[in-house]
């Protein structure tokens, strides 16, 4: 049994951009930081920044577009898919992206809308947006619980 699986916590890079394909599918793509600090042999502490590409679709898709912003720390959970292209100069490029299907908002909407999120005082409040239940029911605002 083989396993292709990405779990990553980092910052927004930018604000997702979302689109609609001919089918009428939402598709949005957001930029993931994630950094790593350490302290090498000579003790000087080192940070290394990493930069990933996410694509999210349907209702997930609508979901990061509607309370996603440049900034937001989020959790994100999906598959590794690399697509392939000739550009226009003849040349074949690969871009390699995490295919997310779950994503939780861990900066609550403090971030996002300048309000505090009651309950916590770190302003951590998740908020799991699982798109694994394949409902066609509507995002309520009033459902959202931030």
């Amino acid at each position: 049994m083989d396993l292709n699986r990405a779990t990553i916590i980092g910052r927004l890079t930018r604000d997702p951009e979302v689109k609609t394909t001919p089918s009428g599918q939402s598709v949005a793509n957001i930029g993931l930081a994630t950094n790593r600090v350490w302290t090498d042999k000579s003790g000087v502490r080192q940070e290394k920044v990493e930069f990933h590409n996410i694509v999210l679709w349907s209702k997930l898709a609508e979901i990061a577009g509607q309370y996603l912003s440049k900034g937001r720390r989020v959790y994100m959970e999906g598959r590794l898919e690399t697509r392939d292209w000739t550009g226009q100069d003849g040349v074949k490029r690969y871009r390699t992206e995490i295919v997310a299907d779950n994503m939780i908002m861990l900066d609550g909407g403090a971030a996002h809308s300048g309000s505090t999120t009651s309950g916590s005082s770190s302003g951590d409040t998740p908020f799991p947006a699982d798109t694994n239940d394949n409902s066609s029911d509507e995002i309520k605002v009033e459902d959202i619980p931030f």
